[in-house]
């Protein structure tokens, strides 16, 4: 027991010294590893975290892959158990709601990047496709924001009459569609771009218009709409 205190009493100095440097400078001033390493202290109270953070790094890539990366496979990471994929996940959900908060207060359509920042923080790292539905009113307002569907590595089943469907429920004027890429790769495969257009047939004698689709990767997105593929 006497053996750990002095390595103990230097992993204690080394957390106080980077919570404070984190109070000071916030999330700037840190490296991603450091980051990862205050997420980790609560969790793993008596063992140096830091080559843990780097290990994660290493294994998923950024500190959004990270946090973003299903439990089972964090749990793949030596030491990485219950208690601090918990401390990642809180984070990630914390950062959700807080973009999407933002997204409710600010966005009209001229607010494009708030629409993108919100996506590729809800979606850009998951390694299913999600699609999802942005439904708004008639000054652009965020009436809901409604995942439609979850798939495998590279499809989300899509059912164009249902998105109809509640965009009517919701008495909504546009919709915004959005899904991921879990390859990375934002480009429109065919389907996608059928699919739009399909979704864009129906809504158009309704009153209801499709403003973009916005597909989500780890390397960047692309916009159909943009592309002038509907």
């Amino acid at each position: 027991m006497k053996d750990d205190a002095p390595q103990e009493s230097l992993n204690a100095g080394h957390r106080e010294r980077l919570r404070e440097r984190f109070l000071q400078g916030g999330a700037e001033a840190l490296a991603d590893y450091e980051m990862l390493e205050l997420l980790l202290f609560r969790a793993i109270p008596r063992r140096d975290v830091k080559p843990i953070a780097k290990m994660l790094l290493k294994r998923f890539g950024s500190f959004g892959e990270v946090v973003a990366a299903p439990a089972a496979r964090l749990k793949e990471v030596e030491f990485i158990g219950d208690a601090a994929v918990t401390e990642l996940k809180i984070v990630e959900a914390a950062a959700r709601l807080l973009s999407r908060e933002t997204m409710r207060k600010r966005l009209t359509l001229g607010a494009f990047a708030q629409v993108l920042e919100y996506c590729r923080g809800a979606m850009a790292f998951l390694d299913t496709e999600e699609f999802r539905v942005i439904f708004l009113d008639k000054k652009n307002g965020l009436l809901a924001d409604e995942v439609q569907g979850r798939g495998t590595v590279d499809h989300t089943p899509v059912y164009p009459r249902e998105i109809i469907r509640r965009a009517l429920e919701l008495n909504c004027s546009a919709i915004i569609l959005v899904h991921n890429h879990p390859s990375g790769d934002p480009t429109p495969s065919s389907a996608d771009i059928v699919m739009t257009q399909n979704i864009a047939s129906l809504a158009k004698p309704l009153g209801i218009t499709v403003h973009d689709h916005l597909i989500i990767g780890r390397n960047g997105h692309s916009s159909l709409r943009a592309l002038k593929l509907f």
